[in-house]
């Protein structure tokens, strides 16, 4: 088993990798579109390279020289196949949806982690464009039949980009309009791209609709992910000035900046421009004095990923802070309610476990400890900036996660495995 020990290291300016959620889409839009297309800046973890082999499977063909890719894309998914998602979510909800629309047969499965997580959410509103999706027990493996789609009013229950995208890569397919209404809105990486290469969509308010539509490649320059930068934005606040560069700042992504807004942390957005439809800026962050805070189910979609960082943060702040509305955590890499909870208390800090969020009382310095990362990558960044933060470090068991998402995590703060 892998460990790393996490000592006092700090360095104030980084240049990041690509945004996992734009680069799955661009793969994944640009091998089912008309066309070539050069994508930049690529972030080429795990997850992403399951979209690649998946896209590959269905006839696309993808050149990767480091974080550069060059797609051609199919307009005929290859019928049959079995497409393994590995770890990702994304890979696996996004591409039920579109391989519904294809009139094909095919088998989505992944690794034992993804094997529990709930796909029965996605098999249900595709139901209702007449796609014929079973799941196993609510779960992957996940089986396609070919069928034709037509045109539904979905309303989801909870805010979810993954099915939002699911249910709108099929709608491109399907007779007639498809709309998609959310309690809240969630990210919008799919709508924005599907724009941009010629889909017939709309938004209004909380509601997307979409027409059958032929996708057009479209080159795109990845902006760096704001969910891999908040870790480092994070240690900014927490231990010295910090300057992230070329983060994207998609308002449906930023908040975190909502988080830091509430904390009390001192952030400034420099060089705002646009790259590849995105908004995008280097972040500024100094360190900051802290005060508890309350987040809602409101606040929670667009910062889900985030939230064991911000309950992190809360720990080393003034004062109780209450995170609620947040129980998707249960279903992600690892129960994350229970694995930030551990965390937190492993490193000498109160944290209470609610069934949809957490209680923390914070404490402004914390001792550090030893952390398992539950093998999910979330939890050992977020413990690395625990133990950076904290008074006496420690060791994080089983790192090599990390490679999900951003595979040289640790090469950034300095650290190696052993």
């Amino acid at each position: 088993m892998e460990r790393i020990k996490v000592r006092e290291y700090f360095e104030g300016e980084f240049d990041l990798p690509g945004d996992k959620s734009v680069t799955h889409r661009a793969i994944m839009l640009n091998g089912g579109a008309e066309g070539e297309a050069v994508i930049t800046n690529a972030l080429m973890g795990e997850d992403c390279l399951s979209t690649c082999s998946c896209m590959r499977s269905l006839g696309a063909e993808i050149d990767v020289d480091g974080t550069t890719l060059r797609v051609k894309g199919t307009q005929r998914f290859r019928r049959g196949k079995e497409l393994n998602c590995g770890n990702s979510g994304t890979t696996i909800r996004l591409l039920t949806g579109y391989v519904a629309g294809k009139e094909i047969d095919a088998k989505l499965y992944g690794d034992e982690s993804l094997s529990s997580r709930p796909m029965k959410r996605v098999a249900e509103p595709l139901a209702l464009l007449g796609a014929n999706v079973q799941t196993t027990d609510g779960h992957a493996p996940v089986y396609v039949a070919p069928e034709k789609l037509h045109g539904a009013d979905v309303t989801l229950n909870v805010a979810s980009a993954q099915v939002k995208s699911a249910v709108l890569l099929a709608g491109i397919s399907a007779e007639g309009e498809t709309s998609v209404t959310e309690p809240v809105k969630s990210r919008d990486h799919t709508e924005r791209m599907l724009t941009a290469m010629g889909a017939d969509l709309r938004v209004d308010g909380n509601k997307v609709t979409i027409k059958k539509s032929t996708l057009q490649a479209i080159d795109v320059c990845v902006p760096s992910d704001i969910s891999s930068a908040a870790y480092f934005m994070a240690l900014g606040a927490l231990k010295g000035d910090t300057l992230c560069k070329n983060v994207g700042i998609n308002p449906t992504r930023t908040g975190i900046l909502t988080a830091f807004d509430r904390l009390g942390i001192q952030y400034s957005l420099l060089n705002e421009r646009m790259s590849g439809g995105e908004a995008t800026a280097d972040i500024l962050v100094k360190k900051s004095y802290m005060q508890g805070i309350t987040l809602t189910a409101e606040d929670v979609p667009a910062m889900i990923d985030e939230l064991p960082l911000v309950a992190l943060l809360c720990a080393f702040a003034d004062g109780e802070s209450r995170i609620t509305g947040a129980k998707e955590l249960r279903v992600k890499e690892s129960d994350r309610i229970r694995t930030t909870v551990e965390l937190i208390r492993n490193i000498g800090g109160e944290c209470e476990e609610l069934p949809d969020g957490f209680i923390i009382r914070g404490k402004k310095k914390l001792q550090g400890g030893d952390i398992d990362s539950y093998l999910d990558h979330r939890i050992a960044m977020t413990g690395a900036v625990a133990l950076i933060a904290s008074e006496n470090g420690g060791y994080i068991h089983r790192p090599e996660c990390c490679a999900i998402s951003f595979p040289d995590f640790f090469d950034k703060l300095g650290l190696k495995l052993f």
